[in-house]
């Protein structure tokens, strides 16, 4: 990537390694673009639907931006976008920037937050593991995961349907309240802002590893 010189855009003429990294991704809008390829190759309309705020033109661009440096690939004839290894390779840095987040005021979870994003920041708001395996579903309508808890791992995975003892149902912001808001899960089902298929109580034992702070280490 450092030679394709000719579509890289300097807008920092430094050699410091991050300024390197900022010229290919740093443009607004850019890493959110990578985060809803994280899991799953997206059509435009899907990629654009994870990210309401930017307009049909700018998303073009910036999806140019990103395959001109090889961090994302165009399937013309399947119409679809997805991520390259280079691509792939920037999730530790969005884990990065979620866990940085936490440490600093600010932070409004109550703006829009797509799938992709919900699933990212579970990635690094786990407040411990669990003595057994855990395995949840998570279904948004238009995208459906499985999240995996390991003794000493976590790992998630776009599927078409989730298959585990439980799936929990709704939108990016209600899921996300189901996970980090603390109302139990019950009262969120009784209110209909999800829906909760399977182990109930398991569902709740799941999302209670989960916090909106930095997690203990050690």
């Amino acid at each position: 990537m450092t030679t394709n010189g000719e579509h890289l855009r300097i807008r920092y003429d430094e050699g410091c390694l991050a300024a390197h990294a900022l010229n290919l991704v740093g443009d607004r809008w850019a890493m959110l673009a990578v985060r809803e390829l994280v899991f799953a190759p997206k059509r435009f309309q899907m990629l654009r639907a994870g990210l309401p705020g930017i307009s049909a033109s700018v998303l073009n661009g910036r999806l140019a931006q990103l395959q001109a440096v090889g961090i994302v690939r165009h399937d013309s004839r399947l119409g679809i976008y997805c991520l390259t290894p280079a691509g792939l390779g920037l999730l530790p840095v969005l884990r990065a920037l979620c866990h940085w987040a936490l440490t600093v005021p600010g932070h409004d979870p109550s703006r829009f937050i797509s799938p992709s994003a919900l699933m990212i920041s579970m990635g690094v708001t786990l407040q411990q593991h669990p003595a057994d395996p855990l395995r949840a579903g998570f279904d948004f309508g238009s995208e459906a995961f499985e999240m995996r808890l390991g003794v000493a791992d976590i790992s998630t995975v776009a599927v078409e349907r989730p298959d585990a003892a439980f799936v929990l149902h709704g939108s990016g912001n209600d899921l996300a309240a189901a996970v980090y808001g603390g109302a139990p899960l019950a009262d969120l089902a009784g209110r209909g802002r999800i829906r909760i298929d399977g182990d109930q109580a398991a569902a709740q034992g799941f999302v209670d590893h989960f916090s909106l702070r930095v997690p203990a280490t050690g």
